[in-house]
């Protein structure tokens, strides 16, 4: 039942109109439940469109009831102002993966929606509310979603969990921005977003690649880059590996089955700065040291606000090689086998 102090145009009889199409789909599935339950996506909209048409003559929507469909949002639209999206499922329960966030195909002019449910498992059912009193959270398909619960209790919408009511945050430039800060907020140590927003996100590739299908180039320059934004690699922490394979799959979309081995394999070597050679020297260092100058042009190439996303301190252009060479050699520090090393003297030897 929806009840509303709304002062928006004729809300009370736009209320009275989606409740009385309620009562009468809901009378339509117990006398002919069979053909009801046929009505599933985007076949149940005609339907509405006729009851909503039927009920409306002698009120201030009669002869103003339209259906749009399509990929438009939403699919029927009541006097230009006031909109109606139909969702159905055929499980027996009140969820389903609801519009996108971005609302790029919003019929202009709507401002006020409501969600009219129907579900098609036995007993059918007819349900509506107002639009954002029932997207409880957003996931991700092919782009952010919201995830419709029409059981949703009051004060558990996604908008009373990033605090933004839902007009505010349809109409900001970047809606994606709240709830990405939101769900980071939520994060425990070694998660990470699937999906970032579109400000921070690089595009990222619609193929999922195999690491050994990879280039000897594209395996180097995927490495440098992890030397850079995850410094832990040089430590000995038993979950170095973590935030890097998380990267690497939702912004490289690469999939690497033997990630230790990138960084560690064939143990210890030699390396030479200058006129000194360093011997038994960890694999990972070895690496570093190997591929310095490519690594600082990565360094170079690299925002202060994207490392210090990644590094979890505040950098600036200025500063962000000096703070890369403190956080690796802070790292190394906790690896046994390079106590007889000064990394930051022989990181700051390699730079002149």
């Amino acid at each position: 039942m929806i009840i509303s102090a709304n002062p928006e145009p004729n809300r009370k009889e736009f209320d009275f109109l989606l409740n009385s199409t309620i009562e009468e789909l809901n009378n339509q599935a117990k006398k002919s439940a069979k053909s009801i339950s046929a009505l599933t996506g985007n076949k149940l909209e005609p339907l509405v469109k006729d009851v909503m048409t039927d009920l409306a003559v002698g009120s201030p929507f009669e002869n103003s009831i339209e259906l749009i469909g399509g990929q438009r949002f939403p699919d029927i639209i009541a006097k230009k102002y006031y909109g109606v999206e139909v969702k159905t499922t055929t499980q027996n329960h009140w969820k389903t993966t609801g519009n996108s966030v971005l609302e790029t195909t919003r019929v202009d002019d709507v401002e006020r929606i409501f969600m009219l449910f129907a579900k098609l498992a036995s007993p059918i059912e007819f349900r509506c509310r107002p639009y954002e009193e029932c997207l409880s959270e957003v996931v991700v398909t092919h782009s952010p979603r919201y995830l419709i619960d029409m059981n949703l209790e009051k004060g558990k919408t996604i908008f009373d969990k990033i605090k933004a009511p839902y007009d505010t945050l349809r109409k900001n430039k970047n809606p994606i921005k709240p709830i990405v800060e939101y769900y980071k907020s939520k994060l425990k140590p070694g998660e990470d977003l699937w999906w970032i927003d579109q400000e921070n996100a690089k595009s990222s590739n619609l193929v999922i690649k195999v690491w050994n299908n990879l280039s000897i180039i594209e395996k180097q320059d995927i490495k440098n880059k992890a030397m850079v934004y995850f410094p832990e690699l040089f430590s000995n922490r038993s979950d170095k590996f973590g935030r890097f394979s998380i990267w690497l799959v939702t912004s490289e979309a690469i999939v690497c089955p033997n990630i230790r081995d990138l960084f560690t394999a064939t143990g210890k070597g030699q390396i030479m700065i200058g006129e000194i050679v360093y011997n038994s020297v960890p694999r990972v260092l070895v690496n570093l040291f190997k591929n310095f100058d490519s690594i600082i042009e990565t360094l170079a190439l690299t925002s202060p606000s994207e490392l210090s996303e990644y590094w979890g301190i505040k950098t600036t252009e200025n500063e962000k090689v000096t703070d890369w060479i403190k956080l690796v050699d802070e790292n190394s520090k906790k690896i046994s086998d390079a106590k007889h090393l000064n990394i930051k003297e022989m990181l700051n030897k390699k730079l002149k």
